[in-house]
């Protein structure tokens, strides 16, 4: 079988997850390789998403490898059936990979916790809105990869639509207050935050200034909850990128993070009001 020249975010987790479940058991590729009766090649090329691999190599592998999280195998093996190309594709070669692998990183979840300092999260992003945050880029952006851009960005906000991704978000209150392209922008997007609020699949909770502390990170994050928690996943942005993280203890602490998030955010119907109240300030302050 060929090699993938390009794996996809969940083949490369596949191949992550198999590197975990040998490097536990104590054995190195080339051990585990003997076990199995196959070259060492081959265990690397699945380790990276490369090479293929069904659910009855899998479930020897995880037997190799004396793995007894069934759940985990389980959840692995239900991955590996996974054939459907993702809508994301079709960008490919037109978007930057790492945001690919965001929208991939959506799809997947099982829900979505979103945390937010400087602006509006992406899913919950009115066009105007969107617009304006990419116009900021330095250097500018082309118009053209504007464009492209946003028909992404549209096109990611399908999986928290009815009957889509459960979808949590903390959104501080300096991303409430920020302006990317004048009041009225910030005001309608502050009103479709509160009409985003009063379906099923969204929470808002907004993360007021006058909070004792805040014990959120530093950076915009998004955490997906797999199908088991050794299945997680983290994503953050950086200034040039955005980076997906899946190692168990950066996953524990945002958990924690998220945890304590969740005890000093207003409740839901306290966020919509907080929300009402802002806009209404900046109705008044700009009309």
């Amino acid at each position: 079988m060929a090699l993938r020249p390009n794996p996809t975010l969940r083949q490369r987790r596949i191949g992550t997850e198999l590197r975990r479940m040998r490097e536990q058991a104590g054995l190195g590729g080339s051990e585990l390789a003997r076990r199995l009766g196959i070259q060492p090649a081959q265990i690397t090329q699945m380790e990276s998403g490369k090479g293929g691999i069904s659910v009855e190599r899998l479930r020897t592998i995880a037997a190799a490898c004396m793995c007894g999280n069934q759940p985990l195998i389980d959840a692995l093996a239900e991955l590996t059936t996974e054939r459907t190309k993702g809508w994301w594709e079709e960008f490919r070669g037109s978007i930057a990979s790492d945001v690919l692998d965001l929208a991939e990183f959506e799809h997947s979840a099982a829900r979505i916790t979103a945390y937010t300092i400087t602006f509006v999260p992406g899913l919950l992003q009115t066009d105007a809105y969107a617009a304006s945050v990419f116009a900021r880029a330095i250097p500018p952006l082309p118009h053209h990869e504007v464009d492209v851009r946003m028909k992404f960005r549209m096109k990611r906000q399908q999986v928290i639509r009815p009957g889509g991704v459960p979808y949590r978000a903390f959104i501080h209150e300096a991303a409430l207050r920020m302006q990317f392209s004048g009041p009225k922008v910030l005001a309608d997007q502050l009103d479709s935050l509160i009409r985003h609020s009063e379906t099923p699949e969204v929470s808002i909770r907004a993360v007021p200034f006058d909070i004792e502390s805040l014990p959120g990170p530093s950076e915009n994050l998004n955490y997906a909850e797999g199908a088991v928690p050794e299945l997680d996943s983290a994503q953050i942005d950086t200034t040039h990128s955005s980076l997906i993280l899946d190692s168990p203890a950066p996953l524990a602490n945002y958990r924690e993070m998220l945890a304590r998030m969740a005890s000093v955010a207003l409740s839901e119907e306290e966020s919509r009001e907080f929300i009402r109240q802002i806009k209404k300030e900046i109705e008044i302050k700009y009309e």
